[in-house]
């Protein structure tokens, strides 16, 4: 088991301030091993509505409620929509009595539900795989290999992390998918998402996946939106300043979690994917995802113009502007589109990652650092201001 620190003290800060707090995110990322440490699965307060007994618990849901105080978990909340208008119910008490943990997949129908039952009463925290601050930085290519999914990290070899993987695939597809009531055949789901991961790091063009799948451009367009609901999926937004250039308006896609983009491309061992073609988009969207986990950013989007200035990460901070570049170099230099960059932009600093050892400032404002230095925290990226 490896210890998450940061978002135990970020779930325990949301339920001193939020009646009710949603932890979001794809099965398998580690949720209900962190409710557990809140919460003991044996504790009469812990719901988890896969084991038909606890489900059996909650037929009647205000009965099984109401009495309870202190913290209670309900975990797998998606299996029960109708809770929601009792959780706002019981979260209007006074005094409130308990607060409530919920745990569920990120899908665009728990988030609707979640939203017009506990406006206002519902604090929200994602989970996604392991970072570099979490695993260390001595194990960075395990990590960027076999992805940010525990079991798939912590697995005694590379034939069981992959093993394990190729299930979590079918899982998503097979049993997830239906959950939301959401009409995919698995087969043609698990073809968009494999295209996806051909393309990982690419602007989206709705067009090629629509022809090759024989369907619509709109209807391409929601199989995104249901693999980005998943968090299976990130969709980065273009950025698009006030300025006298044609910008990019489309998003760029990746898949979030390495371990199944290699598993969707068929690469097995490190060998493998140092030798695949898709190697250098596979770092550049492991190193973005690494970098929104360790600053936690207001927002984050990317810039790109017809005219080849761009920028991999525009990143807001409070009122503060960073930019990121993600080199796969041993020296990156300095070029004339993060100059463009830092003036159309008006960035505090640009920060550019390598896969190389050393930091170094490249002219002001504008500074190389290793990849695995992001296991130290938001100050590499950020900088002292």
């Amino acid at each position: 088991m490896i210890a998450r620190p940061a978002v135990l003290a970020r779930l325990r800060a949301a339920l001193l301030r939020s009646p009710v707090v949603a932890l979001l995110g794809p099965r398998h990322c580690g949720k209900t091993t962190l409710a557990r440490r809140l919460l003991p699965a044996r504790d009469p307060n812990y719901f988890d509505l896969e084991d038909p007994v606890c489900l059996a618990r909650v037929a009647e849901p205000m009965t099984a409620l109401r009495p309870l105080r202190g913290l209670v978990v309900v975990d797998e909340v998606q299996r029960r929509p109708d809770l929601y208008p009792v959780l706002r119910v019981l979260a209007d008490r006074r005094p409130q009595e308990a607060r409530f943990l919920v745990l569920g997949g990120a899908s665009p129908e728990l988030l609707r539900q979640s939203a017009e039952s506990l406006a206002g009463r519902l604090e929200t925290v994602t989970l996604g795989g392991l970072s570099l601050g979490e695993v260390g930085a001595g194990r960075l290519d395990r990590l960027w290999l076999r992805g940010g999914y525990p079991r798939a990290f912590l697995a005694r070899s590379e034939r069981e992390s992959l093993a394990w993987r190729r299930d979590a695939i079918r899982a998503y597809v097979e049993a997830d998918v239906p959950q939301l009531h959401v009409r995919v055949p698995a087969a043609v789901l698990l073809r968009f998402w494999t295209m996806l991961a051909h393309g990982h790091g690419a602007v989206w063009n709705a067009a090629d996946p629509a022809r090759s799948l024989g369907v619509s451009e709109p209807t391409a367009r929601r199989y995104l939106d249901l693999l980005t609901g998943l968090l299976l999926v990130r969709q980065l937004p273009p950025w698009r300043e006030n300025v006298a250039k044609r910008q990019v308006k489309s998003p760029k896609v990746y898949v979030r979690d390495s371990g199944l983009l290699h598993r969707l491309l068929g690469v097995g061992t490190g060998r493998d994917l140092l030798a695949h073609p898709c190697a250098g988009a596979s770092w550049e969207g492991f190193a973005i995802e690494q970098v929104l986990k360790c600053v936690e950013p207001d927002a984050a989007y990317f810039w790109s113009t017809y005219q080849g200035a761009g920028l991999d990460l525009l990143l807001f901070v409070g009122d503060r502007r960073v930019g990121v570049e993600v080199k796969r170099a041993d020296g990156p230099q300095v070029t004339q589109s993060m100059r463009i960059a830092m003036a159309d932009l008006r960035l505090e600093r640009i920060v550019v990652v390598y896969p190389g050892e050393r930091a170094y400032d490249l002219e002001d404002r504008i500074r190389v650092v290793p990849l695995a230095s992001l296991a130290e925290g938001p100050g590499v990226v950020l900088g002292a201001g």
